[in-house]
């Protein structure tokens, strides 16, 4: 038991439990951290001024930078030295100072600006008493020549890395610093530089700030591409996947319209059917009826005002569901008989037992075969293509190949959409599309579907040969 008016220890709060060691700062605390980081100019990209992509560049303006610097700090301190009257370590500590800065400011570039204008200034009070001592027209003052060069650099770097308002603030207090030198504190002989300066570092912040909005502006141009271009890839996916929709909407309506129509006639086959079998032949009915209804509700959305469709295959994004049934490898003939006429030496060949398959199955072919052909008298007039048929015995391959193009080929205003639409086709079936150029230059597009036109499950291969 504790003593009486013994203070007891405190029992631990969690968040000072050692067990579960420092807490992650907060995203209030991260945030103004980055936004502070970001004006200083501390946290740019890889690709922001004056760094580069390629690393070979990047390293030259680093050894480009050491250079001027080493001969800023050593030239400089005997040209401080000789015309301020100071002694020779002083004046090299002053410009190595000053000469540090511009390499600091490749990571840290308003930090090195405050040391840069802080290192001038005190070397401009250090060499006023000599300027008193003069008789007749002394040196630049309040910036020599090194010291100069050196500020210049640091804002050039400034203005390349820093934010608009950052940058001017730095010239506005570099100019009024150089004000205060020339005009409160000026003193014996000297030739002014305070005006030229001010004008130098102006034109300097202005070329790092015309640099720096010409790389934000292309990267921003880059970014716009690279979103817009992924915009475009999905719309032409969505808009493949409605057109497929609208063509297999025939296919389902059909077969809900036969399920209605067995179940309305079925009662009608049986003598004195009981009252169960009544009532779930008129419940299958109704749901055949629902599923019926809400289906073209559905696909009524992807229907478009335009019905014009010649061939029965919809523009993409613009043509609804035709009219005509939905074409089966029966009119592969017709198909390649057209595309005969329209320029092209075809050839078909069928191997295997011809079987029928699901509507959804010959329906799909069709349209691969189809798109591999215009693609074909699209891009390779006056080839040669072959059509391949192959029966296999669970499922369906196809491949149609075409040789080199016989004349040039014209500008082809498509959308991307023939090579997207196959593969979805084939992978909503289960079986997949393979396409590509061959060795002579030409074109081949080969694919395969399952027979029964069920999907594959997820992450598994489709059955069937891999290499149609």
């Amino acid at each position: 038991m504790p003593k009486v008016g013994a203070v007891t220890p405190a029992d631990p709060s969690p968040s000072t439990t050692p067990a579960e060691g420092p807490r992650p700062p907060s995203e209030d605390t991260v945030r103004p951290r980055r936004r502070l980081r970001a004006w200083l100019g501390e946290a740019p990209s890889r690709h922001s001024p004056p760094f580069s992509r390629y690393r070979w560049v990047r390293l030259l303006i680093y050894l480009v930078l050491a250079w001027a610097a080493l001969a800023i700090a050593l030239a400089g301190a005997v040209d401080v030295s000789e015309t301020y009257g100071l002694a020779y370590p002083v004046a090299l500590l002053t410009t190595s100072l000053q000469a540090a800065t511009a390499v600091l400011a490749v990571r840290r570039p308003l930090p090195a600006w405050a040391v840069s204008l802080t290192a001038a200034t005190v070397t401009a009070l250090l060499a006023r008493p000599h300027l008193e001592s003069l008789t007749s027209s002394g040196p630049d003052w309040p910036w020599s020549t090194p010291v100069l060069l050196a500020h210049m650099a640091v804002l050039l770097l400034v203005a390349l890395r820093v934010r608009p308002a950052g940058t001017v603030t730095a010239v506005a207090v570099t100019a009024l610093v150089t004000y205060v030198l020339a005009a409160g504190l000026a003193t014996g002989h000297y030739s002014g530089t305070g005006t030229v300066a001010i004008g130098l570092f102006a034109v300097v912040a202005a070329v790092g700030g015309i640099l720096r909005s010409r790389q934000q502006a292309r990267s921003e141009l880059v970014q716009q591409t690279t979103i817009t271009a992924e915009e475009r890839a999905r719309r032409t996916l969505l808009e493949e996947r409605s057109r497929i929709a609208r063509e297999l909407h025939d296919v389902v309506a059909h077969h809900m319209s036969v399920i209605s129509i067995q179940a309305q006639v079925a009662p009608h086959l049986v003598q004195e059917p009981s009252e169960e079998l009544l009532e779930n032949l008129a419940g299958i009915r109704g749901n055949a009826l629902e599923a019926l209804t809400e289906l073209r509700r559905v696909l009524g959305v992807l229907r478009s005002e335009n019905t014009d469709d010649p061939y029965g295959l919809g523009d993409p994004g613009t043509g609804a569901a035709p009219d005509a049934p939905q074409p089966t490898l029966d009119r592969l003939d017709a198909l390649i008989e057209n595309t005969r006429a329209a320029g092209l030496d075809v050839t078909a060949s069928i191997a295997g037992e011809v079987r029928p398959y699901a509507q959804g199955v010959e329906l799909s072919a069709y349209r691969i075969v189809q798109e591999a052909l215009s693609n074909a008298l699209r891009h390779a007039p006056g080839s040669r293509v072959g059509v391949e048929i192959g029966h296999v015995p669970n499922g369906l391959r196809l491949s149609v190949r075409n040789s080199p193009p016989r004349r040039p080929v014209p500008p082809s205003p498509g959308a991307g959409h023939g090579l997207l639409g196959m593969r979805e086709r084939a992978a909503m079936l289960g079986g997949h599309v393979t396409a590509g150029t061959t060795a002579d230059g030409g074109f081949s597009v080969t694919a395969f579907l399952p027979g029964d036109g069920s999907p594959a499950p997820p992450n598994q291969p489709p059955t069937g040969d891999q290499n149609p």
